[in-house]
């Protein structure tokens, strides 16, 4: 099992250059055909109009943007060109969170980027991340916003709590599991847990895993009932030396909101490595 095609969400911001990086990179390692969607905010036109000279403003903006682009197209296909990466540019008009899943659902693995509320260019949508990975149906590999990122899947840590989140997430990292040096499970105990007789032990889909030629050492920890989950899976990210973490995502719609859960919030909020969510 491998990723066939990865498609990457590029825009303005300054995060995106070193997204684009390991887009690339990982496309290498998979032999995988690598498309960049290139996707900003686009500002309405009749938010413009309703006060006198802003449609100059408007203009203004279309044009800077379609300069960016352009930009980034060429050193898109240079780089695609250096590496002997197969791949295309697409560039869709209209609001990111239509537009963006129609073209993710039909790739492997999707590559964003952590929302990053210092750069403005960074922001695409409202809630764009969460909306692409409740609706995509596909995993997404969530970057970082800040520091050096290196391509991830040395050592994994995968979250496993025996839910189906966590049980889709597992299988649709296989491709990063099987070329990872170590892989530790890691299951995390807190007083509301539900009843022991319920739980599917760390083990058990450890021996399913290994079936694939994947190695995993499972752990435990106990946290008290105070403790997010969430704090605990990075707490021990970085106590194991882990560059990527892998779990299930939990969320859903509540009209036009995406209403987290603890664990999938903090990730997105604090993550400090590379993120496989799968929904």
């Amino acid at each position: 099992m491998s990723y066939k095609s990865i498609l990457v969400h590029l825009d303005t911001s300054v995060p995106a250059h070193p997204r684009f990086e390991i887009a690339l990179q990982l496309a290498h390692r998979f032999h995988a055909r690598l498309t960049g969607l290139f996707s900003t905010y686009v500002p309405p036109r009749h938010a413009f109009f309703v006060m006198a000279g802003t449609a100059v403003y408007y203009a203004e903006h279309e044009r800077l943007r379609h300069e960016r682009a352009g930009a980034l197209e060429r050193q898109f296909h240079a780089e695609l060109a250096r590496t002997k990466i197969d791949g295309q540019w697409i560039a869709p008009e209209g609001y990111a969170n239509d537009v963006v899943p129609q073209y993710a659902r039909l790739t492997d693995l999707i590559v964003l980027g952590q929302t990053d509320p210092v750069d403005p260019e960074a922001f695409v949508a409202e809630q764009f991340v969460e909306h692409i990975v409740l609706s995509a149906g596909r995993p997404v590999l969530l970057v970082p916003s800040a520091g050096s990122v290196a391509p991830p899947g040395r050592h994994v840590l995968v979250a496993w709590d025996g839910s189906r989140e966590a049980t889709r997430a597992i299988h649709d990292a296989l491709p990063f599991l099987a070329h990872a040096a170590n892989v530790s499970l890691l299951r995390v105990h807190s007083p509301s847990d539900q009843s022991p007789r319920d739980r599917i032990p760390g083990a058990d889909i450890a021996l399913t895993i290994a079936r694939h030629g994947v190695k995993i050492d499972v752990r435990e920890v106990s946290v008290e009932a105070d403790t997010p989950v969430g704090d605990a899976l990075l707490s021990q990210a970085s106590n194991l030396g882990c560059d990527m973490i892998v779990m299930g995502a939990y969320a859903h719609s509540r009209l036009h909101e995406v209403v987290l859960g603890g664990a999938t919030r903090t990730m997105l909020q604090s993550m400090t490595v590379p993120v496989l969510l799968s929904r």
